[in-house]
């Protein structure tokens, strides 16, 4: 298989005995035959089930100890580069690493680009409408793990997305965050707390937001309806929806009205900012509640969650973001029955009531299982936020969480489309500001050079090339 967007790694000559593509599968073959030498292979008394996140595996353990069978995969956890490294060179040379992957929505795109039977993981599909899974576990959740209609994976999670801020700022200035229904309303009611000193300089700012911050954009271009790929694989970058996004965004990025700063998540500098009120809102898919509350405690009880301000009236009020899946790679499948017997513990784990607790209680995140939603815990009050029923909250959005095609080039897409986000707001930024008209011109133009560089690289592959317009 051949990286998307990666230049050949093998010089090459005109008349050599190698194609450029040749001389890579090569190089990978010899990479993955390198790896596989370094990595201890399981016998069948030494069946594995790989997980990257240590949360994930200390959920698991207990699960599994009350689920223990002799032929059970034993759960160990990696770190996710090597977890990727050994899915990568079992799928290259066929050998058996382990049973069970759990992987990340980022890391299964390359396992598409060839055609469908050579896909390194089992076809679950007929096996979900059998057991009535498809309709009972939250049908967006499939979407990044189904490719030409079949799906690889059984689903961890459905990570709906609201915006969490922070309450006491807007209660203290008596705004309700009820009436905020749009982003229009969202930059109009706030806008006043930008400027606490009265010297028309802002002191801080209403979102947490910035240009080069890929999850954000794709958590507000699927919210918008809009998005890198369709659901028969096609490019849809250069869409009307997309450049109306983008030219918001670099407003609120750059120029005299200017909304949104940068607070990193994950980092001790963005929890400081956010602490200090630096920043109003922030993006909260579910999981995020978690981070919060353990890297932030200070701000117990002065954060709230409201649905996404639509981006119009009567509009999706959520987003997606992140996601995780099981799946069996076809090497695992050794004997008769091994198809049946891993997909059994898959589904006996990850659909059972224990999990859906743990996910919530230790996680903050919400199973995609429909029937467990009715669970009281989900009614609980949070301290954290203020006594608000979160779990209910994010449950009862789920619904119309978007769909994420699974393409393989996903990964492409959102560098090229950030990309031309971060320009279009650079040249904003330069200008001094840009009104909405020459904004949304260049977000157009900046976008149709982004789908057609995509649609380059897919119209290459010539087993997804006939999708593309």
């Amino acid at each position: 298989m051949i990286v998307p967007d990666s230049p050949p790694l093998l010089p090459f000559r005109r008349g050599s005995a190698l194609s450029p593509g040749a001389a890579l599968i090569a190089l990978l073959a010899a990479a993955a035959a390198l790896a596989l030498a370094l990595i201890p292979q399981p016998t069948t008394s030494d069946r594995l089930f790989l997980t990257f996140a240590r949360e994930h595996a200390e959920m698991y353990r207990p699960i599994l100890a009350k689920r223990a069978t002799d032929d059970a995969p034993a759960l160990r956890q990696i770190s996710l580069p090597a977890l990727e490294r050994r899915l990568m060179a079992s799928a290259m040379s066929g050998t058996r690493v382990a049973d069970l992957f759990e992987v990340e929505k980022n890391s299964i795109g390359r396992a598409f680009l060839g055609p469908l039977d050579a896909v390194p993981f089992l076809d679950l599909t007929d096996r979900l409408r059998r057991d009535g899974l498809l309709d009972r576990i939250n049908p967006p959740s499939f979407s990044p793990w189904t490719s030409r209609g079949r799906i690889f994976g059984i689903p961890h999670d459905v990570h709906p997305v609201m915006l969490g801020y922070r309450a006491d700022i807007l209660e203290a200035a008596g705004i309700d965050a009820s009436s905020i229904e749009t982003w229009d309303d969202f930059e109009r009611l706030l806008r006043p707390l930008m400027d606490t000193d009265g010297d028309g300089r802002p002191d801080r700012f209403l979102l947490n937001m910035w240009e080069s911050n890929t999850d954000h954009l794709e958590v507000l271009l699927l919210q918008a309806g809009g998005g890198l790929f369709d659901d028969q694989g096609r490019v849809v970058i250069d869409s009307e929806i997309n450049a109306a996004v983008l030219a918001r965004i670099a407003a609120w990025c750059a120029g005299p009205a200017r909304i949104a700063a940068d607070a990193p998540n994950f980092s001790a500098s963005g929890n400081r900012l956010k602490a200090e009120g630096f920043v109003i809102a922030s993006f909260f898919p579910d999981w995020m509640g978690a981070i919060w509350q353990r890297e932030i405690p200070q701000l117990a009880g002065k954060v709230k969650l409201m649905p996404l301000p639509a981006w119009t009236p009567g509009g999706r009020r959520t987003s997606v973001w992140g996601g995780t899946a099981l799946v069996i790679p076809t090497s695992a499948l050794r004997s008769p029955g091994d198809a049946d017997r891993l997909y059994n513990f898959a589904k006996d784990l990850y659909l059972s009531d224990d999990l859906a607790r743990a996910l919530w209680t230790d996680g903050g995140i919400i199973t995609p299982v429909r029937d467990l939603w009715d669970n009281p815990i989900f009614d609980q009050p949070s301290p954290y936020f203020a006594g608000q029923p979160v779990g209910r909250m994010y449950i009862n959005l789920a619904h119309d969480v978007p769909d994420r095609p699974g393409s393989p080039f996903n990964a492409l897409a959102a560098r090229r489309v950030t990309t031309a986000l971060v320009e279009l707001t650079r040249r904003a930024r330069d200008a001094g500001g840009m009104d909405e008209p020459d904004r949304l011109a260049l977000a157009r133009a900046l976008l149709a050079d982004a789908a057609a560089q995509v649609r380059g690289m897919v119209q290459r592959n010539r087993f997804l090339g006939d999708v593309t317009p």
